[in-house]
């Protein structure tokens, strides 16, 4: 009977997940994936120890503890699902206050957990992402020339909500078989002519290539997040489009740090990650799962398949020979630990924040999963952090390409990265 009720209030739970998920709110999706993960953690851990009694109070509670995690105001609009659950049990004869308690408990405790292998996401901009450099102020976008990285012909969501915010801004659409250079290097010549400001909607690929221009040439840059994952706009506080286009019309700015990577004569630039080795395959098969299964689970069987299918780098760092799984460097220190670093506090502190996963040590691979399956990494031999001004990489060119801001470039065989301290001006939110 324990079984038969845990699988009809898990179907009921698992539909109020759904609803959460396909509601277009990321922070509604993020508490569906997590509230639905704990929800089947805590069914099998009362499963496991013979407590089926016990498991439609802690799958509720651990439903409800997930949500809240994420978001605190759907959990207590779902407060009393766990509440009734637990008086309903409770008058069951056979089911007394304690053993309700306890899967209460159980399921609070599980959702807690997963917190230790699947960190809270940061929704807040960086901390000295903050106003302190004189930047145009636009308003209705007057003197902004924006390029957009569309699809395929026709106008898309992003052009048609932009040209509603800021009407007067010089819109200029890269459809599918445009090339992108190109529209930017005109749009910069137009900018130093005119003066104003450059803009970019796109993802984090495409930001970089304005950022570079912007940075080279000294112009103030406006990022409306308009890709799959916008990284770095989040991380300027710029979470949507509206958000962009007021700061644009304030004219509210700062400066912030670029990475830097130069080799065979040539620098390339990034704002977000570099790295070498299985990152950007680790990258790739995290967001083709990302959708279905959240960033953390994605992640999970991405890292398992990438590992099983790899082999480590053998590269030098800084004049020590290293096999390496991976290296990776970030624009400023990241949050959290481990593989999948999601936001940063800081953009302009100055650091690289280094991460190297050791291929040399006995049964590597294996030792790594374990330590990020049990929340682990930060302590395993196997996994190495620190922070850095200046890395130098040999031996890249012999073993393939390097990955900054999720596009690939072809590795020379020797590589500096280092940093150009607040080298980028950029517009940043108004303060509320």
């Amino acid at each position: 009977m324990g079984d038969h009720r845990t699988f009809k209030y898990g179907l009921f739970l698992l539909a109020g997940a759904a609803a959460l998920g396909v509601s277009g709110n990321r922070r509604a999706r993020r508490a569906a994936l997590r509230g639905a993960g704990s929800m089947a953690l805590a069914s099998a851990a009362c499963a496991a120890t013979g407590a089926s009694a016990a498991g439609p109070a802690a799958t509720a509670a651990a439903f409800t503890a997930g949500v809240a995690l994420e978001s605190p105001r759907l959990g207590a609009v779902l407060a009393p699902v766990v509440a009734g659950v637990a008086a309903a049990r409770s008058r069951n004869g056979s089911q007394g206050f304690g053993r309700v308690l306890t899967g209460v408990a159980v399921g609070a405790g599980v959702a807690g957990a997963t917190c230790r292998w699947w960190p809270l996401y940061r929704d807040e901009p960086a901390d000295t992402a903050r106003p302190v450099i004189a930047v145009p102020a636009l308003p209705a976008g007057r003197g902004l020339v924006l390029v957009v990285n569309g699809d395929a012909g026709g106008d898309t969501p992003a052009e048609v909500e932009l040209r509603s915010l800021l009407p007067e801004a010089d819109l200029r659409l890269c459809a599918a078989g445009d090339d992108l250079q190109t529209v930017f290097d005109r749009a910069v010549k137009d900018v130093l002519t005119d003066g104003g400001a450059l803009g970019v909607a796109g993802g984090d690929g495409t930001v970089n290539t304005a950022a570079t221009l912007a940075a080279e040439n000294g112009l103030p840059l406006a990022v409306f997040p308009a890709g799959t994952l916008n990284h770095f706009a989040a991380d300027l506080g710029l979470p949507t489009l509206a958000s962009a286009a007021e700061a644009v019309e304030a004219g509210h700015g700062g400066a912030v740090d670029l990475g830097r990577v130069s080799g065979a004569g040539s620098h390339t630039y990034f704002l977000n990650t570099f790295s070498i080795g299985v990152y950007p395959e680790l990258v790739r098969a995290r967001e083709a799962r990302e959708s279905r299964l959240g960033k953390w689970p994605a992640l999970c069987t991405g890292l398992v398949r990438v590992l099983a299918e790899g082999t480590p780098n053998e590269v030098t760092v800084d004049g020590k020979r290293r096999l390496v799984w991976l290296l990776f460097a970030g624009n400023s220190r990241y949050d959290p630990p481990g593989f999948a670093p999601s936001y940063r506090r800081s953009l302009d502190d100055g650091l690289l924040d280094l991460r190297i996963v050791d291929g040399s040590h006995p049964f590597a691979r294996t030792r790594l999963v374990a330590a990020f399956l049990t929340g682990t990494l930060t302590r395993s031999r196997v996994y190495q952090a620190t922070t850095a001004t200046r890395i130098e990489i040999g031996g890249v060119g012999e073993e393939g390409d390097y990955s900054r801001d999720g596009e690939v470039s072809p590795a020379s065989d020797e590589l500096v990265v280092d940093k150009l301290a607040r080298a980028l001006t950029v517009y940043l939110p108004v303060p509320q």
